[in-house]
Formats: structure tokens, sequence, C-alpha cells
């Protein structure tokens, strides 16, 4: 057998320790070879220094001790005879939950390789290899990647290949007693591990579900006879737990989180709004497969591991994808159009109640990711604007004025495909490809709503496609300008909104609201207070009163005056329908 440039064997060593143990093998390494563990994982925009919970890195050639030299937070330097193989052992701490690093427990393993394996410097597009050892201790585990298996045994123990070190990364492990069906969409076969469900849980209508999101993908992209899709093979992996949401795309696969009340269960034959959350969330990944996994920002040609690889595009990439993934619900069948217009709505509200839209446009929220959006504190939704949520509206508005004009953001999208060969992109191509489909110029449209931040046109747009925009009455808290949290008997200011009656009031994000005083001084009457609804019962029609908070273990007495009632948006489709949108 043919040695491989470079190999690692892992090892779900220590299981109550939470260790993998890893030993890389480098078959020609450098005289000076320089290794290094990523900073952050592509697809998740935080510098999250994974090098931090490495440890015990050694080096040997042959019987050969060799000083192992750290040059900074993430890389390290070994003096190397020439010819001989370099062998580096080293143990990685595991227990994040999340789907971005790596955990170890006696339940279950899981990692990305950007989280174990060192980066060979000048040997990153070299042929990988790594070796998955069995599981002492753990007979009935299994192992689950989309990496290609060069020699497995029946449970997915043994050697995988990859192309390069990308490659070898963007595929993450999961090790452990999970539920598993397939599937075939397109052509493709198509995997699904689930670990932490339910004992009712429905994993043949999870199945029958995500098939009919795969092949209205695939169909998007592709037609009705997908023969161009970039991906052999797909890998769900899916992790229920308590209470959790979230996932990151790979290359031909996805790590996912839900709760496991939103998984389907036998005999239940309703979509909730939890599990119709699951399929928006597994739609948004699988879309990312053409949307940012190849189609992706020209900074991404080559990812830097690094450091930060700062783009002004994600309002596309990701804001696009999170505009897609309700419509190719509607469009699989899986949600009907009052459904797709209450998640539309949803999401209307989440911008327009975002202060931060008025001080950051998407395009430099886009940017800002790797300090603002994965760090948010009380004050992000005041300095900020979030790129998957009006990036998706910045979709929606092209999509319906394109439709205006006899195209679609469909068009645009596979326009792009086939412009950028499937590879990096700039903003200068999105130009390029809508004038070529409409035969003018978008630049006014993009300044506004990408590079500017004045208020969407959705008012304007939403209308052409037969949808009415109704007003409602606004809740308590979106009329006082804040954002609650209600436990345990207590009643917690998360956040307070820029220019909000709660501002003008004094109240801030950390105070405990305990009480109002309502009436003149003279007869005023005082109520506790634990949850929001108690304020707007004991308010009745008065627009004023006293707020008791809790701040720092002092009590304060602030004056507040409620604004004029105000309304929030409602979707609704008219009687008659002018268009096929949000369908085909």
């Amino acid at each position: 057998m043919t040695t491989p440039a470079i190999h690692y064997r892992i090892e779900a060593a220590h299981p109550h320790a939470h260790l993998y143990e890893v030993t890389l093998t480098v078959a020609q390494p450098a005289a000076l070879q320089r290794v290094s563990l990523p900073v952050w994982i592509p697809g998740s925009y935080l510098v999250r220094e994974f090098s931090r919970h490495l440890q015990g890195l050694s080096a040997r050639q042959g019987r050969r001790v060799l000083g192992v030299q750290a040059l900074d937070k993430c890389t390290w330097e070994v003096a190397c005879s020439p010819g001989v193989a370099l062998v580096l052992r080293y143990q990685v701490y595991a227990f994040d939950p999340s789907v971005r690093t790596a955990y170890l427990d006696a339940r279950r393993g899981f990692f990305n390789g950007t989280s174990l394996c060192l980066r060979v410097e000048g040997q990153e597009d070299q042929p990988h290899e790594l070796t998955l050892a069995p599981v002492k201790g753990h007979a009935d585990w299994r192992a689950a990647t989309a990496l290609e298996a060069l020699e497995v045994d029946g449970q997915g123990f043994g050697n995988y290949f990859a192309p390069d070190y990308d490659a070898l990364v963007d595929a993450p492990f999961e090790l452990g007693l999970f539920w598993q069906g397939e599937f075939t969409a397109g052509g493709i076969a198509h995997r699904f591990v689930v670990t932490g469900a339910l004992p009712s849980f429905d994993g043949h209508r999870l199945i029958a579900d995500t098939e009919k999101i795969c092949q209205a993908a695939l169909t998007f992209w592709h037609g009705e006879t997908p023969e161009g899709a970039p991906h052999r093979h797909y890998l769900f992996i899916l992790h229920a737990v308590d209470d959790g949401y979230g996932g990151l795309e790979h290359r031909e696969s996805t790590a996912l989180i839900c709760g496991r009340r939103d998984l389907p269960r036998q005999g239940d034959t309703r979509r909730s709004d939890g599990y119709i959350t699951l399929l928006g969330l597994i739609s948004h990944e699988y879309f990312h497969t053409w949307n940012v996994k190849r189609l992706r920002p020209d900074v991404f040609a080559r990812y830097d591991y690094t450091r930060e690889n700062y783009t002004q595009l994600l309002w596309f990439f990701e804001g696009f994808t999170s505009y897609f993934d309700d419509l190719l619900l509607r469009r699989a069948g899986l949600i009907d159009d009052q459904d797709y217009l209450k998640l539309l709505n949803t999401t209307v509200q989440a911008v327009l109640n975002t202060p931060g839209r008025k001080v950051q446009s998407v395009a430099q929220a886009s940017f800002d990711a790797w300090v603002k959006y994965y760090r948010m504190d009380e004050n992000t939704i005041n300095a900020t604007v979030s790129y998957y949520t009006k990036g998706a509206l910045v979709g929606l508005c092209l999509d319906l004025q394109l439709r205006q004009e006899g195209q679609s953001l469909d068009a645009l999208m596979r326009a792009l495909w086939q412009r950028c060969e499937a590879g990096p992109m700039s903003e200068a191509d999105l130009r390029a490809a809508l004038t070529a489909l409409t035969g003018r110029d978008w630049d006014a449209e993009l300044t506004q709503w990408v590079h500017g931040t004045e208020e969407l046109p959705l008012a304007q747009l939403l209308p052409t496609q037969g949808v009415k925009i109704e007003a409602e009455p606004a809740p308590l808290a979106q009329r006082l300008g804040v954002k609650v949290g209600e436990a345990g008997g207590q009643l917690v200011i998360k956040q307070v909104l820029r220019g909000s009656a709660a501002e003008q009031a004094g109240l801030s994000a950390g105070d405990e609201w305990i009480g109002v005083e309502i009436g003149p001084k003279s007869q005023a009457q005082a109520w506790r207070v634990r949850k929001l609804d108690d304020v707007a019962t004991y308010l009745g029609s008065a627009t004023q009163c006293v707020v008791l908070v809790a701040r720092d273990q002092q009590l304060l007495r602030l004056g507040l005056h409620l604004p004029e009632a105000c309304s929030v948006w409602k979707l609704r489709y008219e009687s008659e329908r002018h268009s096929t949108w949000p369908g085909a």
C-alpha cells in the first residue's frame, strides 16, 4: 500500500475526560516543518481559537524525539531530518455540543477536522488520509461521515481519503449509537443520521419530508433531470437536544442541532411550528451545497485558516439562502401559502424591529460579522442588522422586482452558477448577471438596498404579487421598545431599543422590573409584576406610571410614558392572486 503524504489517526480515547488522541504522520516533512490549527471554521464567521483545546504536542522521527517550537497562538515548528517521516502526537479536549467544534463523552462523539487536524503547511494540496479507530469499550458504536471511504468496517471505522486539506476538514464525523435512514433524490444517495431523539421519533416522516426538500433544491438548480449536481452523495447529521438550534454547511454534508420535541412523532401528522423551523433549517443548509460551498465569495477561493476572511457578500450567500429555504418548503408542498406568508412576516418584523437597520447597511453587517454578529450583546440590535434576515428581504425585493420585468431570482441564481462556473463570485458578477437578464443596470437598487440604510420597498413590491399588508396592534414589548426575559417569577430587561419609550424612561439591560406605581402621587397604587402581561393588566388605559426596578441591588423609580399605540404588519393574500409567486 502506498504511504499517504499526510495521514491522521484519530481515536476517541478517553470519553469520560472528553479527549481525542491524534497521531499525524508527514511522510516527507520540510527541514523546518510548520503545522497549525485553524482559528475558525468556514461557515461560522468568528475566530474561535481552536488551539486552546490542543495539549501534549510531541514530535518524533523514528526513535528520535524532536523539539516543538510554538511560533504563535496556533502555529508550531519542528526541525526535521530529510527523508524521514515526522510523527506528531497530541490530544484535543472536546466538550462543545455545537456544530462548530468537537464533542466526546460516553454517549456520543462528534468532530470537525478544523478542531482536530493540524494543517501541514506547504503540503495542503497533497492527498490526505484519515484512520478513525474503533472506540474501546463501545463496540456497538458506529461512525458516519461524507469523506470518501477507502477501507472501513461495517460500522464505519477505518480509512478515509481526502484530495487535500480543505476537503478533509469539510466533512464532520458522528460517532455513537444513532438512528439512520436513506433516500435517493435526483439520482443522488442521501443518508440521515439522528442522535438524541425520543422513542416516539418518526424517522420515516423526517426522511420523506427531507427527500421533498432535496428534490425541490435539485430541481431549482438543475431542472427536472438534475445531472449537473455538484455532489455525489450527501449526509445529514442531526443531534437532538432538550433545547437548541443550529446548523453548519459542508460540501457534501451538514451538521444540525434541534430541540428533540421539534422532531416529528409517530401517530402525529401535524407539522408543528418547531418542526417547520427544523425543515427550514434542513432546506437552508442543503441550499448551501450550491450557494456558498461552490458559488462563493471571491475571497473564499482559498481559505486562510489563520485569520478573519472578510467579505461584504454574506447578505447574498446567507441572506439569499435564508430567502430560498422557506420558499423551497412551499414549492416542495410541505407548507401552504398561508404558512409561507406567516414565516415571511416573521422575517419582516425581525428587520423592522431592529433599530440597527438605520445605522448599518447589510453589506457592512456582512463585513463586520467577525466582530459583531457572532459577539452579540444588549446593544447589537441598536448597532447592526442581520445579514440573514435583511439579506433575505433584499432577495425578496429583487425577486419581486425581477418578476415585474419578466425574470425571477431563480433565473438570476442559475445565471450566476453558469457565469461563475460554480466557483468564486464578486458583486460585479451579480451586477453583470442582473444586467444580462434585464438589459438595464441595477446600481440604484443595490446602492439603496445593500449599501444604504433606507427602508426596503416592501410596501410597494408585495402588492404586485397579490399580498396585502394589514396593520395589527403591536404587542406591549414593541410599543415600549424592550425585549424581556421571564423566568422564575422574574421579569428582566434583556434589550432596550434605541429611541424607545423604555430608553427615554431610563430602563437598561439587566434591570429586574419589580413593579409599577399607577395614579397621582398621593393616591398611587403599587403592584408587583412578574411578567410583561402584568404591566398591561395594571396599566389599563393609563399612559403614565412609575416603574420600579432593581439595578445592581439598588431600587430605582423611573417615570415611564407610554407612546401612542403602534402597529405591526400582517401579510395575507388578496382574494385574487396576481402571479404564481411564491411557487415556481
